[in-house]
This record gives structure tokens, sequence and C-alpha cells, in this order.
């Protein structure tokens, strides 16, 4: 399917589903939606350059037992491997065609990232969904606000805030299964956790405290006759206090730790007994805002220490430590004109047999202008000064037009053209399997042109063309180690969501993805994904849903041949059953899920175990 018949299909559903919200409209408005992470200013959606994903606090409390990965999973132009297989399986996160890499962390206002990764980034798993409140994503290059790395998307995560009564607490617990497709005999073996307590002491003081644990058994991470049990377990602890000084002044502390355990398997099809590796994160940081007439000035810092462990008959240890600190000031001219101006200051370090560090220091601008007669422009500039690499400019410029048919209808016309600097990481450059330490950056440029229509209360689709150019993208092989590609790598692709709600209490939630990578195999992205929820909410105490997912084939390598070859993943379909019902006091909500329902039999990562059908029971306790 070619890139302009994507198109058409696009526009096409995009118009038809207006045509049926024509007829459909309801009378009844709800409040605009606001988004933050694409200008850090709280914008109305329509006055947004971007299509924003916005994961509600009352979608994560229905995902409850499932992983963070599992539901990003399933938003419009990312695919995460890994994330239907093993609790242990490392996770490859890609996002419009681009990988770990490209893809940024935030949480609470503070990058992270973990530079005893291969690739820099930051391990999903050390997070839990019972301590998220909302995610927003954006997608495309965002280097400007948020330096190297966000070239192809930005995961925002806001924590639970503490409650306003002196002291609250809400306690999580599920238990389930945790089968193969092979072994259905519905054995209880996944248990996951938590408990979060907060309060507010004299309006003043407010503090929050959570611990979450999952712990995963039942299945192997590898395919093999006879194979043994992988297990996984993690354990976190947060901690957040703040004290609010005066109107003008916020200060807040937190800390985190977190533990993984895992057993891990030899390789595609190939079980190990006595592999296990430990993952363990500790992190203190601040956040602090002055608030001042028509602007403020923030500061967000943190410092992450990572321990990671393997043992095995390859053993390999890898310790790093991360210093992050972002300070900008923020100033409404306006009701039109709003500007950041900021500094970023990161500083990576890691222990191989020598210690090797880096740091970037920052300085950025962005201002976005939004008129009374539908114009709005967010862009901006930034000055990346790396240790290794000298200074280099990186920037971004998103117009869009918003025509109202009136306060609570528009159509939105967008597009962007954004640049992104990607360094390596120090493993890349000075680690212990292949490094190159004359690695050049990457260098990216996203183009995009979209569509976004709200019409009425009970209906919102958008679509989009997006066009990625990436130059000396760093690829590894077994020979070479990490080198930079000669060839420049072109994706480009299609999105298109939908949310419609036909009749009162039914929510039916859509997307599809096309990804076209012209001069990349494209290992282990599909080329089309397809995305489907309907939800009922039969009474203000009782909601349930279906959802399905098709992923199309895949490329994959198989590593059990030098040099390895290319085989193809089969494409599959999933359908999800799920259903909460509060009791009457309103202090108890009882789940209960049933995932990949039809036991469809596929391969998410070549060679590893793949769930199968799976049941998930649990409750909510508000106290």
């Amino acid at each position: 399917m070619n890139k302009t018949t994507n198109g058409c299909l696009a526009l096409g559903m995009l118009l038809s589903m207006f045509a049926s919200a024509q007829e459909e409209q309801t009378k009844t408005e709800t409040l605009d939606e606001v988004v933050i992470t694409d200008s850090r200013f709280e914008l109305k959606r329509e006055n947004s350059g971007k299509t924003v994903i916005k994961i509600s606090r009352a979608e994560i409390e229905r995902n409850q037992g499932r992983t963070v990965a599992e539901l990003i999973n399933t938003k419009s132009g990312i695919e995460i491997n890994g994330s239907r297989s093993n609790a242990g399986q490392n996770l490859g996160v890609f996002v419009r065609g681009g990988r770990n890499r490209q893809v940024l962390v935030i949480i609470d206002g503070v990058q992270v990232s973990d530079p005893s990764q291969v690739n820099g980034e930051y391990d999903l798993r050390l997070l839990s969904l019972g301590n998220i409140d909302t995610i927003e994503i954006i997608k495309g290059a965002a280097s400007t606000l948020y330096g190297s790395g966000a070239a192809a998307a930005v995961i925002n995560i806001s924590t639970k805030q503490a409650e306003k009564n002196t002291i609250s607490a809400t306690i999580n617990s599920s238990i389930g299964t945790n089968q193969s497709q092979d072994d259905q005999d519905f054995d209880i073996a996944d248990f996951t956790n938590g408990v979060n307590i907060s309060g507010t002491v004299n309006r003043k003081f407010n503090y929050k405290t959570a611990f979450n644990h999952q712990f995963s058994d039942g299945i192997s991470a590898a395919i093999a006759d006879n194979a043994e049990r992988d297990a996984f377990s993690r354990y976190s602890l947060d901690v957040n206090l703040g004290y609010h000084f005066s109107d003008a002044f916020d200060l807040n502390i937190f800390g985190n730790i977190t533990d993984i355990n895992s057993d891990f398997d030899g390789g595609s099809f190939l079980d190990a007994s006595g592999n296990e590796f430990t993952s363990d994160q500790y992190r203190v940081g601040l956040s602090s805002k002055y608030t001042y007439t028509n602007g403020s000035v923030n500061l967000n810092a943190s410092y992450s220490k990572f321990e990671r462990e393997f043992i095995s008959d390859f053993p390999f240890t890898a310790q790093a430590d991360n210093f992050i600190l972002d300070a900008y000031n923020k100033y409404t001219f306006n009701t039109a004109f709003y500007t950041i101006i900021g500094l970023n200051i990161i500083n990576n370090e890691v222990d191989f047999d020598d210690t090797e560090d880096f740091n970037i220091i920052d300085p950025y601008v962005n201002a976005v202008y939004v008129s009374k007669f539908g114009l709005n422009i967010n862009a901006g500039a930034r000055l990346n000064n790396h240790s290794e690499y000298g200074t280099n400019f990186t920037y971004n410029f998103n117009p869009s037009y918003t025509y109202k048919f009136d306060s609570n209808n528009y159509l939105k016309v967008f597009g962007s053209y954004s640049t992104s600097f990607i360094t390596p990481s120090l493993s890349q450059l000075f680690g212990a399997f292949g490094p190159n330490p004359d690695l050049d950056p990457e260098e990216n440029l996203t183009i995009e042109l979209g569509l976004e229509l709200k019409y009425g209360s009970n209906f919102r689709a958008s679509a989009l063309y997006f066009d990625r150019e990436e130059d000396d993208v760093i690829l590894f092989d077994f020979t070479d180690g990490f080198f930079n590609a000669t060839e420049a790598v072109n994706t480009s692709g299609i999105e298109f969501e939908a949310s419609y709600n036909p009749i009162q209490n039914l929510a039916l939630n859509v997307n599809y993805t096309f990804i076209d990578n012209e001069d990349d195999a494209g290992i282990l992205i599909p080329e089309n994904k397809f995305n489907l929820s309907l939800g009922y909410t039969f009474s203000k105490r009782t909601f349930a849903s279906i959802s399905g997912q098709f992923t199309d084939d895949r490329l994959a390598n198989d590593f059990r041949d030098f040099p390895a070859t290319e085989v193809t993943l089969d494409s599959f379909t999933l359908v999800n059953l799920y259903f909460s019902h509060t009791l009457a006091n309103k202090l108890v909500r009882f789940f209960g899920s049933v995932d990949n329902l039809f036991n469809e039999d596929y391969q998410d990562v070549f060679g590893f175990t793949t769930k199968g059908a799976n049941v998930r029971v649990g409750l909510q306790l508000n106290l």
C-alpha cells in the first residue's frame, strides 16, 4: 500500500466519521482538554500544533495489573517489542520507526535516562503503573524543548499527587495467570500490589509515599522443550515531600528506590538455568517554582545511580551515575504570546574498565503565539554544547490554524519542521561490546502535516503524514561493533486516531499506523498496526470494555547463525476484555480482565515465549 493511498484512506475515514458525528451530535458540552508536553504551557488542545496522546487517570485505573509498556503499546505510532512476552524481557521501544535512543522519558518534569544502557535509554520496566496519574506522549522531533534523545517521541509521566485530606490511602492488589499459548493450566502466577499514602497538613506541607511490587512466574523466557520457568520481581518505593512557602514559592523533594530481579535464558530457543540479572535504581531530586507577575522561574533537578548485573557464563556488570538539571523561565506577555528561556545540564558517567563521562550544557528558547483569528505558532531553538562533540544547533517550527465552526467545534490544520541531534551513548563510545570512540552523532529532520477535527463533545479525529530523515545512523554488528551508516535512512508514514461516543455511555477509540522504512530493514517494526477499544459505562459504578489489536508481520534477526539471517514474524490479532464495579460505599472497586482471549499463537520476540490467554482479578481500596 503506497503513501498516497494510505493518506487518502486516512482522510476518507476522517470525513466519513465527521458525517456520522453530525448526525449523532449531542448538546452536552465538556471542558476543553488541556495539553502541556508540546509547549510546557497549559494550552487548549485546539491551540496545540501536535496530536498529543493523553492517557488519563481513568484509563490508567482501567489497566491496573498491566505494565506501563503494555498500556503505551496500544497508542498510534508506537510498537514496544517484548511487552507481550515474559515480564523480564528486554523492551524495544519503536516510535514512528525510531529506536529506544530516540525516545525520551520525563517523570514529574525531570528527564530520566540510564547511561549504563547500551543506548542510554530509560528502562520502562522500572516504572509501576500503580504510581502514575497521567501520561502525555508527543511524537516527532522535540529536541528544542527536551534535548538530545527527543527525536522520535517524548513520554511525559506525572505521578499521583498528594491528596487534600490530612491522610488518605489507596491499596491496589491483583492476581492472575502468567501462561503461554501452549501451557493453559490457569495457575495463579502473577501478583501486583501497591500502596499509596498521602495527605496535606495545614495547607502548607504535603507528603506522598508509594510502595509497589510485582512478581511473575510461570513461563520460560525462551521457547524450548522442558524449559524451566523464569521468574521476575520488582519492588519500588517512592517518597515525595512538598512545602507551599507562599503563593509565590513551592518546593518538592523526591526519592525513589527500584529493584528488579529476573531470570533470563541464553537466547532464541535456548533455555539456560542459573542465569539471573538485577537492575537497581536510586534516584533523588527536587522541583521548585517561583511565581511572579506574568511568569515563573522553574527548577527541576535529579541525581540517579544505576547498578546492573548479569550472572551467566558471560557475566557483566554496569554502574552509572546521572545528573540532570533543567532551569527555565516562563513568561506570558499576554493571552497571545508565551515564552520560555532555559538551561539544561546533563552529566553522564559509567564505570567500565575506566570511568568514562560526558556532559551536555544546552541553552534553549521557545515561543508560542496563539492568535484570536486561529493562527497558532510554536517555535524554538537549542544550542547543544557537548563535551565530546562541541556545539550543534537544533530548531523547530510548528504552525497550526484552527477554524472554529462555533465554540465547541473546530477543524485544525497543522504542520511541523523539526531537527534533532542524538549523541552516541557512553556504551557505544567506550563500552564492553564493540565500542567506537570515533562515532559521529545522528542528525534527524522530521516533517509533519495533518488535520484534527473536533465536532461536538462526543467526537474527535486526526490524521497526519510524517517523514523523518536520519543521517549518520548508529548501527551494530558482531564484526565491526558500532559504526555510522554511510547512507541516510528515511522513514515515513501516516497515523489516524479517533474517539467517538455514538450514544450516551458508549465510547469508541480507534487508531491506525502505517510505517514505511524506505532505506531500512525495519527490524521488529510492523508496517501496519491497528488498535480499537469499545467501552460501555453501565452506571456510575460499573464499566466494561473490549479491545483489539492487529500487528502486521515484522522482520527479525536470527542470531543462531553467523552472520545473522532475517526471518519474518507472522502478523497477529489480540482481543482483550475488562470489567470493573465499584461498591455503593465507593471505597472498594473490583476489576477483572482477560488478555489474548482467543489464545493467539504468535511470537513477539523471535525465539522467546509470548503470553497466551491470561486472566486477572483485583481490587482497589480507597481509605
